[in-house]
């Protein structure tokens, strides 16, 4: 096909403070060049909202630049090459890259990577067998180093990279599995779907209350995606030697003031814990053994995974902030309308 001549793209206008609103964002037309030597014209079919995107909105560094104002964003994309310089890369291929919150994307064809269609459904690759599995599975088996007999606590568990930590530590070995959301639904939901052992809805009492009665003896690791409260309680059920894994602190992303919790570090002296934070990208090479195994668990439906989709790249923006207000169930995802 020929090389579009301009297409439609997501920028920051404004730094938040506190909660994002689409006032923040922008959707501008912009100018497509065509590929140049070894690169490929992508047109985006599916683009990932996450949490650690708020972290980039803030002008703060991090271990990923913050977003440029008034440039365009980027994240997690599948999309199908339209046009391609490459050698590696055909016309029709799938591939997933990072040039995400636009409709066509170019970019040197050793920055995409190939996914199998017949395989699985292309959006798992942005969720269960994506960087968020890979999150779930790297936290669980070489961070946490979770053991037969284990018992696993959860937070924000019915989220895409929650719910796919509780499963994973049932089929690792855990003995119980236990996870905290947000509503009533979402606990029907780990119970009845997810194969939780024991779930809460934390917005029905103080978090360490709860999981007290959910882990009488203990817990003996924790995955940590929400931090504050959640953080606090864990800390003082983790059993001696427990370890916790730092993957995300939603709560606390939005908060113009500094969180007061956790109170109780002094705790993981005494308990000699490890609080270990994480970060995909460096356990890239656990990706093919991931895949291979997540996968299997999948097509056998061993392991389920649920997504969110809102449709049109107008919708970009509504998903993120609903995201970050933990209005989806499991993966939360822009579908485009020229899907195909």
């Amino acid at each position: 096909m020929a090389t579009p001549m301009v297409g439609r793209e997501w920028h920051l206008t404004a730094r938040p403070h506190g909660w994002p609103t689409p006032a923040d964002f922008a959707l501008r037309e912009a100018e497509i060049p065509p590929p140049g030597a070894e690169q490929v014209l992508v047109r985006n079919l599916y683009l990932s909202v996450d949490p650690y995107m708020r972290r980039r909105m803030d002008a703060a560094e991090s271990y990923v630049p913050p977003f440029q104002l008034d440039q365009p964003m980027d994240g997690g994309a599948i999309g199908v090459v339209v046009e391609s310089n490459s050698d590696n890369r055909a016309v029709g291929d799938h591939v997933l890259h990072m040039l995400g919150w636009r409709e066509y994307a170019v970019l040197d064809a050793r920055d995409t990577a190939p996914v199998d269609a017949g395989a699985a459904p292309l959006s798992a690759y942005l969720g269960a067998l994506g960087t968020t599995g890979l999150t779930a599975y790297a936290g669980l088996l070489r961070v946490a180093a979770v053991k037969e007999g284990d018992v696993v606590f959860v937070s924000g568990a019915a989220g895409a990279v929650g719910s796919q930590v509780g499963q994973l530590a049932k089929l690792l070995g855990a003995s119980r599995v236990i996870g905290s959301a947000g509503s009533d639904e979402k606990v029907a939901l780990l119970r009845e779907v997810y194969g939780f052992d024991f779930a809460f809805n934390y917005r029905n009492g103080p978090v360490v209350d709860q999981l007290r009665r959910a882990a009488p003896d203990g817990i003996d690791v924790y995955f940590d995606n929400v931090g504050a409260e959640h953080l606090e309680a864990a800390i003082s059920v983790l059993t001696v030697h427990g370890r916790a894994v730092l993957c995300g602190m939603i709560s606390q992303y939005n908060d113009a003031e500094p969180s007061s919790a956790p109170r109780n570090l002094v705790v993981a002296i005494n308990k000699r814990l490890r609080l270990e934070g994480m970060l995909a990208r460096d356990h890239a090479d656990l990706r093919d053994q991931f895949v291979e195994r997540v996968s299997g668990w999948i097509r056998a439906g061993t392991l389920k995974y649920r997504e969110t989709i809102l449709d049109g790249i107008e919708r970009v923006p509504d998903a993120f902030i609903d995201m970050l207000r933990g209005n989806n169930t499991g993966k939360m995802l822009v579908r485009l309308q020229h899907l195909s």
